[in-house]
């Protein structure tokens, strides 16, 4: 339970402010009731407010980084300059690792692991894109679960499709991009040696 204290009482410096204790309920997360010391860490063991968290201690369930991260952006959220600063950085950042990672979707490499890492970081603030890295994720684990499920044989076929659409994509891409057509060079260098 949050109660009202005086700007000038000692004890109420480390608390976190009442609007961002509301949201964090609201949401449902966990609210840490205690003090805190100069490192940090709460001094009664890292303990928190089973009242806050609905009966249950949500901080069995969720990394020690994951509370301090969401702790720290509702502070950031408690406040209208800083929820703007904050919406304004993470839109910049997420457009930033997205358009590096579309750009790099049709060469080898992590481009759509970029472009999902850009949608991770849209998450923090975007609704929309919650939900849309939720159903990436959904369907990239059922596709990883049925792909192990089959026999090596499939999945050599799956993995030799998904090579030859590299490739033919990583074609493409200098053909058209860069105008180098490496298909034409290969058979000029085989007919001339």
């Amino acid at each position: 339970m949050v109660t009202n204290r005086s700007s000038v009482d000692p004890i109420a410096a480390p608390c976190p402010p009442k609007v961002a204790v509301r949201t964090a309920k609201k949401r449902g997360y966990a609210v840490p009731m205690d003090q805190h010391d100069q490192t940090g860490r709460p001094d009664s063991g890292g303990r928190w407010s089973e009242a806050d968290a609905g009966g249950v201690a949500l901080a069995n369930r969720r990394p020690r980084w994951r509370t301090r991260a969401s702790t720290t952006l509702e502070l950031i959220r408690a406040n209208p300059t800083g929820r703007i600063t904050l919406k304004i950085f993470i839109t910049i950042a997420g457009a930033l690792v997205v358009t590096v990672g579309v750009a790099l979707i049709p060469l080898p490499g992590p481009g759509w692991l970029l472009v999902i890492a850009g949608l991770g970081i849209w998450a923090v603030e975007y609704h929309w894109a919650r939900r849309l890295l939720g159903f990436t994720r959904r369907h990239v684990q059922g596709w990883t679960q049925w792909v192990t499920r089959q026999s090596l044989g499939v999945r050599i076929v799956l993995g030799s499709v998904g090579l030859i659409f590299v490739a033919v994509v990583l074609w493409l891409s200098l053909k058209y991009s860069l105008g180098i057509d490496v298909i034409a060079r290969l058979m000029h260098y085989l007919a001339t040696h």
